[in-house]
């Protein structure tokens, strides 16, 4: 009989404990974890949506009066630093939430159970282990959902405040600003949480099973940045030789134009004029222009929901794997 082996014999109890009670009881240090750091993402972006950038703007304002026309350079070099560090801690927090997520739910909400025993014993006296697995994804779900949210919310309104007034400000496609300025950061949550499950159920030791977790979110979250620019059509822009190229977005594909419409690769010479030679390597080419292929930042919303409607059914489909699984060993077990 395996380790996931149901007692068959021990009848259930009147009284059920209520698998949300039962959860919260049983997770509540990594509850209270979860709502103080949302709490602290939160008051940090909410001050640098506010007053930070208010001064950081002020800041490059006077930088830009004082220090551009060679004359006494006077700033407050000290907020403009400041922004920019809270900026990339916050970001690189709210990055970081799906593999935190991953972390625990592979690590504590099940591999630690299924480890000692903990989640074979709720099957026994209170709760089916379908039920069981529901409840502990659907309610650590609910949860994830709303606190990742809020988050990105607030961080997309943060970058907003700050765009075209802080001049070191990140660009909408910066990869992690990418991400955390749309609703992909909650479908890699998501993903952990059901990576976390299906870890657990298939390892059923607490480590392996959080290596796992976090082994996928990382896999999904790569895949993810290098198909996403595929997902919505991108426009491409031809500019002459002399002018180089053209268009600023997330880039898709540049190089070379020749005279009958062909694309090529760029030899890297640049545009003619600047480097000397150049004009007969393109000549060489057959080349007429430089083309560039990319995403405006019109395309931001496009290119966010196709991203997570894609990963969002990939954590379906680990749910469901995992759903999958539990049935079929309880179900050897129970025979066994």
């Amino acid at each position: 009989m395996t380790a996931l082996a149901l007692a068959p014999t021990t009848p259930r109890t009147a009284h059920r404990a209520p698998g949300i009670r039962w959860l919260f009881r049983l997770h509540r240090p990594a509850l209270y974890a979860w709502l103080g750091l949302v709490l602290v993402l939160a008051l940090a972006l909410v001050w640098l949506w506010g007053p930070l950038t208010d001064s950081a703007a002020v800041a490059w304002r006077q930088y830009r009066d004082e220090c551009a026309n060679g004359g006494p350079c006077r700033y407050d070099q000290d907020t403009i630093v400041r922004y920019k560090d809270v900026y990339a801690y916050t970001t690189a927090a709210l990055t970081g939430l799906p593999f935190l997520v991953a972390a625990w739910a592979g690590a504590s909400l099940f591999g630690r159970e299924l480890e000692h025993g903990t989640a074979q014993l709720a099957w026994t006296q209170s709760l089916s282990p379908t039920r069981w697995l529901a409840t502990k994804l659907a309610v650590p779900a609910v949860l994830v959902t709303a606190g990742t949210l809020l988050l990105v919310a607030l961080h997309r309104l943060m970058w907003s405040a700050g765009d075209g007034r802080i001049d070191t400000a990140k660009s909408w496609y910066d990869d992690m600003t990418l991400h955390t300025n749309g609703p992909t950061t909650v479908a890699f949550a998501l993903t952990g949480l059901a990576g976390g499950a299906l870890a657990g159920l298939l390892l059923r030791r607490t480590l392996p099973a959080m290596s796992l977790a976090l082994g996928l979110v990382a896999v999904v979250r790569v895949l993810t940045s290098q198909v996403l620019p595929h997902l919505w059509p991108a426009v491409t822009r031809v500019t002459s030789l002399a002018d180089g190229y053209g268009g600023s977005g997330l880039g898709v594909d540049s190089g070379l134009v020749t005279s009958t419409g062909a694309h090529i690769a760029d030899p890297g010479c640049g545009p003619t004029g600047v480097v000397s030679g150049c004009d007969k390597v393109y000549a060489g080419l057959d080349a007429t222009g430089f083309y560039s292929t990319y995403h405006p930042e019109s395309h931001f919303w496009p290119l966010q929901l196709a991203a997570t409607a894609l990963v969002l059914v990939v954590a379906g489909l680990t749910a469901t794997a995992a759903f999958l699984l539990l049935r079929r060993r309880t179900a050897t077990s129970s025979a066994a």
